[in-house]
């Protein structure tokens, strides 16, 4: 999805219309508030990260939708993941295989030369990368 295409809201209607039963946020704000509206009941979400508010002037407000948790039973829990590097041989064998047969993609935002490092960063804040934001350091 791109979320500067459409709202959130409507491109998770239209790729998930029965609902979705599991989110990994890391984004906050107005995505958050969208998946907790596409949830289906006894849904998951993870929390991961809140990058739409790491350059706010003053405290993200919401989800304003928060009582949807309740209503629909969803769980709702923070996950880090240096707490499960113990795990960390096991993901990338798992990762490492579904990156070969295609069913994980990722995808990565890349900029070259290390004096365009600064403007990478602000992208990641901005919005402006798709992906992961990588800085190659050569051409």
């Amino acid at each position: 999805m791109d979320y500067r295409a459409a709202p959130v809201a409507e491109q998770l209607d239209a790729v998930a219309p029965d609902g979705i039963d599991v989110y990994l946020d890391n984004v906050g704000g107005e995505h958050l508030e969208a998946a907790i509206d596409a949830m289906r009941v006894g849904g998951r979400i993870a929390l991961v990260g809140a990058i739409s508010g790491y350059n706010a002037g003053a405290p993200a407000v919401g989800p304003r939708n928060y009582f949807q948790l309740a209503g629909k039973e969803i769980t709702m829990r923070g996950l880090l993941s240096g707490r499960h590097f113990d795990r960390f041989g096991e993901y990338i064998g798992k990762a490492a295989d579904w990156l070969a047969d295609g069913s994980l993609h990722a995808e990565s935002t890349v900029e070259c030369g290390i004096e365009r490092a600064p403007e990478a960063l602000m992208g990641v804040l901005n919005g402006a990368n798709t992906g992961k934001m990588l800085v190659r350091l050569g051409d």
